[in-house]
């Protein structure tokens, strides 16, 4: 199974969360660390994400959050090579906030890999048209939530069933599903494009 790389985003992703559950339950995940989490740098968080994911024996698969998402789609040629899929939830809207400029202009791109971006329809940190332009650009599977907020801790979303479903679409072969009930996406009212 190919690893799964987390990658929180602008202030890490603390206890409780989603990607610090699945940073503990997934066999083989891998947590990207920064130096600094408060005020990001793009060259430093992309080359954090790069060293990270070159230092895997073979391909991955990502599980990004918020300004995650962002420095994945910077990703140099040499590291997206390596990506067999990329979950990108909740993805942050750069221009909107200073402290994360460094992160802009947001690359709109095809990504040469399947990639799946998952939004809320009231995310305070990106308007959902924006995340649904990203998805377009970068040629990924479109998932709106409704009313699930920033899809993080503070929204409801601990360890996420959903999402969880949405990554072994991913990953494929050989996973093996942390949580003690079986996830399938038919029985989950979404709205996709």
């Amino acid at each position: 199974m190919a690893p799964i790389i987390i990658i929180p985003g602008w202030r890490d992703s603390g206890p409780g969360h989603w990607q610090s559950l699945w940073a503990e339950q997934l066999p083989g995940a891998v947590r990207v660390q920064q130096d600094d989490w408060i005020t990001p740098s793009r060259q430093a968080w992309v080359a954090s994400i790069t060293r990270t994911i070159l230092m895997q024996a073979g391909p991955v698969v990502i599980a990004a959050h918020s300004l995650g998402c962002i420095a994945t789609a910077h990703l140099p040629a040499d590291a997206t090579a390596r990506i067999q899929g990329a979950l990108l939830v909740a993805p942050a809207d750069p221009e909107r906030r200073g402290v994360l400029a460094d992160f802009a202009p947001v690359p709109y791109q095809t990504l040469p890999y399947r990639s799946i971006v998952v939004a809320s329809g009231n995310d305070p940190y990106c308007p959902v048209r924006t995340a649904g332009a990203y998805a377009r650009a970068w040629g990924s599977e479109f998932v709106r939530l409704q009313n699930a907020g920033h899809i993080n801790i503070e929204s409801g979303f601990g360890a996420w069933p959903l999402g969880l479903a949405l990554l072994q679409s991913l990953v494929g072969e050989g996973w093996v599903n942390p949580t003690p009930h079986p996830v399938s996406l038919t029985n989950l009212a979404l709205e996709t494009t």
